[in-house]
């Protein structure tokens, strides 16, 4: 069932509120409805997957992989003393200086610096993310520390996925659009699109598929969608090749016809 798109807490917040885009056509899939009093402290799938508008009439689907968040809880640790005493940690001063902490609900993982930093990452939405920030906070808090109150808490990066459909000629989309796209293809497979408004980056491969990656909330992922879809079905691929495989030999007998594939000798 479709609900309202869940906006990105503003900095200093400590929950994040539902909201709904003004004037897009942005709609989250696999939410439960309008949010509760009593839903606010339990993981929700609402935000995995953004339905938004092709700009050309259809529909499209991105699917959040990863939100990456940070936040700060404003007191010094003693990571060694955290490590110690919480499950799901390693902490390895010697490789990085934080300790890793992992959440099974919701599945995050949380990198805790000596500072009171943490950054949190794993999550697909961002009302996990802020869920996942809280309940750290509270784990450092039985361990011993004081966090505060209102864990300055802001989105960082979300990533998603999307599949146009069709394939596309990354070669004249480059050529066109040398202003904002790279392709060495030698390098990478995909043509890398920097699109200026929203700030977003994708990553395009000629099967189709894309990555969409910089944004810090997820309309600016259904915007940035919307206004790139149009400029990839110019692009679109026209001649596929076939599969590899041995040539195929049409034979006709009268009122039949008949395809035989070629063995290899």
């Amino acid at each position: 069932m479709a609900s309202k798109e869940a906006s990105v807490a503003e900095k200093g917040s400590a929950s994040a509120s539902a909201s709904t885009a003004a004037g897009g056509q942005l709609t989250l899939v696999g939410g439960t409805g309008a949010a509760t009093a009593s839903l606010l402290h339990e993981p929700s799938v609402a935000g995995s997957v953004i339905e938004t508008s092709d700009g050309l009439g259809g529909m499209l689907l991105i699917r959040l992989q990863n939100i990456s968040s940070t936040a700060n809880l404003g007191v010094k640790l003693d990571l060694k003393k955290i490590a110690l005493k919480c499950r799901n940690t390693e902490f390895n001063p010697r490789r990085f200086a934080a300790v890793v902490m992992r959440l099974r609900e919701p599945r995050a993982t949380a990198l805790i610096f000596a500072s009171g930093k943490m950054v949190v990452t794993g999550v697909k939405s961002t009302h996990n993310a802020n869920l996942a920030a809280k309940k750290f906070a509270y784990i450092v808090e039985r361990v011993g520390f004081r966090p505060n109150e209102f864990v300055d808490f802001k989105v960082q990066n979300i990533c998603g996925t999307a599949d146009v459909g069709f394939p596309i000629r990354l070669e004249g989309l480059v050529y066109a659009h040398s202003a904002f796209a790279s392709y060495e293809p030698e390098l990478f497979p995909g043509l890398i699109y920097r699109l200026v408004s929203p700030r977003v980056v994708f990553l395009i491969f000629v099967s189709g598929k894309i990555v969409i990656t910089g944004a810090k909330k997820e309309k600016d992922l259904a915007t940035a969608l919307t206004k790139m879809y149009p400029v990839l079905v110019e692009f679109k691929k026209t001649q596929v090749a076939p599969l590899p495989g041995p040539p195929a030999i049409t034979t006709t007998r009268g009122d039949e016809s008949t395809t035989v594939a070629m063995e290899e000798v």
